[in-house]
C-alpha cells in the first residue's frame, strides 16, 4: 500500500500513514493532525477519512458554514441498557439539551450530532470509536467566531494517573457504551482532541453530567466558589512538568456535575421523570434567565441541585455523596462580569 510520512503537530513525532489518509491520530501524544482536505459533497454519507493505527476510518461530514461563525454540538447520552448499573435519564438529558440549543441559542439542527443507543444509524451509537469520531468532527476546521458544545450524560470513572500530570494522582474517564471491551476515554485524550486544537476566537463549552467530573477536560484552572459567591481560581497544572493543557488561543469552559471525588446520578426529584441533576438545572436556568453571568449560572446550579438533594434526604455534609457543580476553564476570568452564552 502506498504511504506517506506525517509529522504530528503536537509532539512532532513522524508517523507513516496510508496515502489516502487525510489525518493522523498520533500514537504517542494522542493529538490529531489534519493532513489534507478532499471532501466530496456528492458523497456526504462517507465524510472524511482519518488514519489510526495504520487503518483508514470514515468520519462525520463537516457542518455548513454560517454568517456569524459556525455553531455545532456533540450531544452524547448513554444508558448502558442491560447493564446492572444502567441509567434512565441520559437520553432525556440529550433531548432537553438539543431543544435548548435550537430554541434559545439558534444552533442549526444539521449541526447537532446526537449519540445515543436509540439512534438507528450505527455511526450514532455511543461507542468508543463513534465518540472519538464525533469529537474530532466537533473541532475540525474550527475558526474564530465558532461556538462548539460538547454535552455528555453517562458514567464516568477514575483510573490511576500514569503520566504524572494529575494533582490528585487520578485521571478522569468517560465510559463509552462498549467500554468493557474497548476501554475508556481518558481526560488526557479529551483535552488533546477538543481543547488543544481550539483556535483563537473560537469557544468550546462542555457540559459534563457524570461522576468524578470536576476536571473532566483537564483544563488548567478550576473555579472554587463559596455560598457568599466569593471565588478563586485553583491551578491544576503540575509544577515543573506535565503536559500542556490549554488551547491554541481559544476559550474553553467546562461545567461539570460534581467535583473529582464526588458522585452524581439520575434523579426524579425535579419532575418525576429521570434526568441528570446538572443537565436539568442547566437547561431550566438558561430557559428562565436569558442573560446571566457565569457566576450567576454556577450559583443557580448549586441552589437547584442542593434543593433536589434536600428533597430526597441526601446528607449534603458528606463531601463524597454531595454533588457540587464545578466550573473549569482554559483561562482565568471574572465570573461575575463575563456573560454566559453559547
Amino acid at each position: 500500500m502506498a504511504s506517506k510520512r506525517v509529522c504530528c503537530r503536537w509532539c512532532r513525532m513522524v508517523s507513516v500513514v496510508p496515502l489516502e489518509a487525510q489525518g493522523l491520530y498520533c500514537p504517542s501524544c494522542r493529538g490529531f493532525t489534519m493532513v489534507a482536505r478532499n471532501y466530496n459533497t456528492s458523497n456526504q454519507g462517507q465524510g472524511y477519512a482519518y488514519a489510526e493505527n495504520g487503518r483508514v476510518y470514515q468520519r462525520m461530514p463537516p457542518p455548513p458554514s454560517h454568517g456569524y461563525g459556525r455553531k455545532r454540538a456533540v450531544l452524547c447520552g448513554i444508558t448502558y441498557k442491560g447493564h446492572r448499573q444502567s441509567l434512565r435519564g441520559s437520553v432525556n438529558d440529550v433531548l432537553s439539551m438539543k431543544n435548548l440549543l435550537i430554541r434559545s441559542f439558534q444552533f442549526p439542527l444539521s449541526c447537532i450530532l446526537v449519540l445515543t443507543e436509540e439512534e438507528e444509524d450505527y455511526r450514532r451509537a455511543p461507542t468508543k470509536r463513534n465518540i472519538r469520531n464525533a469529537l474530532r468532527w466537533l473541532v475540525e476546521g474550527s475558526q474564530a467566531g465558532d461556538s462548539l458544545v460538547f454535552h455528555y450524560s453517562g458514567h464516568g470513572s477514575q483510573v490511576r494517573d500514569r503520566d504524572g500530570d494529575e494533582v490528585d494522582g487520578y485521571d478522569e474517564a468517560l465510559l463509552p457504551v462498549d467500554y468493557e471491551t474497548e476501554g475508556r476515554i481518558l481526560d488526557d485524550e479529551l483535552n488533546a482532541t477538543i481543547v488543544r486544537p481550539l483556535p483563537a476566537g473560537a469557544t468550546l463549552h462542555a457540559i459534563i453530567d457524570t461522576c468524578f467530573s470536576g476536571t473532566f477536560l483537564d483544563l488548567p484552572n478550576v473555579c472554587r466558589i463559596d455560598r457568599q459567591a466569593y471565588y478563586n481560581w485553583e491551578d491544576q497544572r503540575i509544577q515543573n512538568g506535565g503536559a500542556y493543557r490549554g488551547t491554541s488561543g481559544g476559550f474553553a469552559v467546562s461545567i461539570s456535575a460534581c467535583d473529582d471525588h464526588q458522585s452524581s446520578g439520575d434523579t426524579t426529584a425535579f419532575t418525576g421523570t429521570a434526568t441528570g441533576a446538572l443537565t436539568y438545572s442547566f437547561v431550566q436556568t438558561l430557559e428562565q434567565e436569558k442573560r446571566l453571568s457565569y457566576g450567576h449560572l454556577l450559583i443557580a446550579l448549586h441552589k437547584r441541585i442542593a434543593a433536589a438533594q434536600d428533597a430526597v434526604g441526601l446528607n449534603r455534609n458528606d463531601s463524597h455523596s454531595s454533588q457540587e457543580p464545578q466550573l473549569s476553564s482554559s483561562h482565568k476570568f471574572d465570573i461575575h462580569s463575563k456573560n454566559f452564552t453559547l
